[in-house]
């Protein structure tokens, strides 16, 4: 050592730090990731809000990133996204890494789900994986794997935090559009979705009337409902139909599989189970009176499955029957229809596709499609008509005379909460003006 200058040791430490910032720039972790970018303040802007984010190639809409505990020694983030399934080859995540804020950049694993129904635009996972010792918070997404940070939208990864639950029941009512104006339904069905245990409804909201408008913001303010908003006709050509060769469109059903996943990864952490039905829909339990005890029980006969799968049960708006009930006066003003008249239900056709809709536990699905989960662990059980049904109001499915239906009033056992909680409702929102 008494050989060695001061001078000297000042010349070795500098080449030392050099070739350490060199390796570290170029790949610190020694790791097989592609690019990998030097300090920087591009992670230091605002968060797209957006619930649905285009990307510059205007094939590639970004929904949300959430971070996938369940793929075991890594972390990944799942980009939930829609995407067309011919022009978008190669999709890149830029990560805002919390370590001394270095964009690292790795390529996404395209997984088109296959029920896109023969529409060119479809719902999409991008699943990328984090770089080792990253652990970020945000990300971009990029058709490239070099260019300019500052130019990207910037997303936060959701889900990166276990907390317990805030709800037991979460219902997802995916994609509201077609200017929806029937609103003595959604009060009628939003209450009994309160009296059977939802603590959450959230409804991907494209447009409605501005009656119905008022009373979601009566059960926002209530604390039960949360709207994303979902203006997907802004980007795409969005069909009412659900197959590509009824309405030739670039997407079916304005998104709504799409919206779906997203109900489902939102609430992967936030709620025990998760509703999959539509706001015409109520899952009826027949042996119990609410769905506490009903999932209680499936549970308990079916230890390790995470999704049940209700039989759908038509009930003609067509057939109606007055149960003289009172207290409804109010009710006669109100456009929409009266779910009390109707319980006469058409017989099930052997071998007919009725699609049914689910009570599953999310952290058990990785994707969904409307009426069955695309992937998932622990299976899936139909559960019987005798232990509960889909009530499903709407238009006759089946050209049947009245006496082919058959009665069941199961929906009346909870017409005296309901009807009290509907007035209550009523005398809380104007919707007179």
């Amino acid at each position: 050592m008494a050989g060695i200058t001061r001078k000297n040791l000042m010349y070795v430490s500098v080449l030392l730090t050099a070739a350490f910032l060199l390796g570290y720039f170029t790949n610190p972790f020694n790791t097989s990731l592609d690019h990998w970018r030097p300090p920087c303040t591009c992670c230091d802007r605002r968060l797209t809000t957006d619930t649905i984010t285009p990307l510059r190639d205007n094939r590639t809409f970004i929904i949300a990133p959430y971070f996938e505990h369940r793929i075991q020694d890594k972390r990944a983030v799942r980009i939930l996204s829609i995407i067309h399934h011919k022009e978008v080859k190669e999709l890149y995540c830029w990560f805002c890494c919390t370590v001394n804020k270095y964009v690292m950049v790795s390529q996404a694993q395209i997984d088109i789900l296959r029920h896109r129904f023969g529409f060119p635009y479809g719902a999409t996972n991008l699943v990328c994986m984090e770089p080792p010792g990253c652990y970020a918070k945000y990300l971009s997404v990029h058709t490239s794997p070099t260019g300019n940070m500052t130019q990207l939208p910037l997303f936060q990864i959701q889900n990166q935090d276990m907390r317990p639950f805030s709800a037991n029941f979460t219902v997802c009512i995916s994609t509201m559009f077609g200017n929806y104006s029937n609103v003595l339904q959604f009060i009628q069905t939003m209450e009994m979705y309160r009296i059977l245990g939802a603590q959450r409804v959230m409804i991907y909201l494209n447009n409605c009337s501005p009656q119905v408008g008022k009373v979601i913001q009566y059960y926002i303010a209530e604390g039960i409902v949360e709207v994303i908003p979902w203006p997907i006709q802004q980007y795409l050509r969005t069909s009412r139909k659900w197959n590509y060769f009824m309405d030739a469109k670039d997407i079916g059903y304005y998104g709504q599989v799409t919206a779906l996943n997203d109900c489902i990864y939102r609430n992967m952490y936030r709620s025990k189970f998760v509703l999959l039905n539509d706001i015409d829909e109520i899952i009826l339990p027949i042996k119990y009176q609410t769905w506490d005890s009903l999932m209680e029980s499936l549970q308990q006969q079916n230890p390790g499955v995470g999704v049940f799968l209700f039989l759908n049960h038509v009930f003609p708006q067509t057939v109606t029957t007055d149960g003289n009930f009172s207290n409804i006066s109010s009710w006669k003003s109100l456009p929409g229809t009266n779910i009390l008249q109707h319980v006469h239900r058409e017989p099930r056709r052997p071998g007919y596709l009725y699609n049914e809709k689910m009570i599953v536990d999310p952290r058990k699905v990785y994707q969904t499609s409307v009426h069955n989960v695309l992937n998932s662990t622990g299976g899936s059980k139909v559960v019987p008509a005798k232990t509960a049904l889909l009530y499903h109001c709407r238009d006759p499915r089946q050209n049947l005379s009245d006496t082919s239906l058959i009665e069941d009033k199961t929906i009346w056992r909870y017409n005296a909460s309901l009807i009290r909680n509907i007035n209550k409702a009523l005398s809380q929102v104007d919707l007179q003006s």
